[in-house]
């Protein structure tokens, strides 16, 4: 679940890992986008859109976004635990500092900053040096598929990036869409391989653990894809097919 297509990035991971899993992907058109949304408000819009993807009796329920996970989670668990195991998306900021060098963590305007954002870096990267960049207006083209506006956003970013920067944290899951597009403003001439961090590898692999199940990615690709518009069932959007993970959703067949 998610507001937009941001959950893009757990599910093809799931997909991959899975290929015979059944997936149903709740998504909130209607109240799209949750950033500026009150912490009850997006709660409230966390819930109904969770409740629509419970009653397709899942066997786990991904947050697909930082944000909705930051404010939502507890909420989302005392609704549907034990009997739907909830997993949150968390920017993978502790394996990230684990490498040592200097490191960014690129994340909506709203979250960088944040005392929940700080409270990780405090956790998990004490020590490290940190540069915490906001990356103003690029979920909302990531999640548009506007080419030019994806570029001129990861761009001014990528300029608030210090050049010794070895390590990004992709901190919120649309920036997963466009991770090479951010390798390639931030890489510097003659240093190594910038390395990049996202969580939904780490999140898909955590969904399966809770449910009990392996990871079988050699399975046949027999798994359904159910696709809900705030509760109304529907088809990927439109943007989703301009990345490569809508595009790999897109070869499994609808649930009957």
């Amino acid at each position: 679940m998610d507001s937009g297509i941001g959950l893009l990035a757990a599910t093809a991971a799931v997909r991959r890992l899975r290929p015979d899993a059944d997936l149903v992907l709740s998504l909130d058109p209607d109240g799209m986008p949750w950033g500026p949304r009150t912490p009850e408000d997006l709660t409230e819009r966390a819930l109904l859109v969770a409740e629509a993807a419970a009653a397709h009796q899942p066997d786990a329920l991904i947050v697909g976004c930082n944000t909705a996970s930051v404010h939502a989670l507890p909420a989302l668990r005392a609704r549907l635990e034990p009997g739907v195991p909830v997993i949150g998306t968390v920017p993978a900021i502790k394996p990230a500092a684990a490498g040592g060098g200097p490191l960014a963590i690129w994340a909506t305007p709203a979250t960088t900053g944040s005392p929940y954002q700080r409270n990780l870096i405090a956790e998990f990267a004490d020590g490290v040096p940190v540069t915490e960049v906001p990356c103003h207006g690029l979920a909302e083209a990531v999640e548009h598929a506007d080419e030019a506006a994806i570029d001129t956003a990861v761009a001014a970013a990528a300029a608030l990036t210090p050049d010794d920067v070895t390590t990004v944290v992709l901190g919120c899951t649309h920036y997963e869409l466009v991770a090479e597009r951010i390798r390639a403003a931030v890489q510097q001439p003659g240093r190594p391989p910038l390395v990049l961090h996202g969580s939904a590898g780490a999140v898909a692999a955590q969904a399966l653990r809770r449910i009990g199940e392996q990871p079988a990615p050699e399975a046949p690709a027999t798994g359904t894809l159910t696709v809900l518009l705030s509760g109304r069932e529907g088809a990927l959007v439109a943007p989703a097919l301009a990345y490569e993970e809508g595009r790999l959703l897109r070869t499994a067949s609808p649930a009957r």
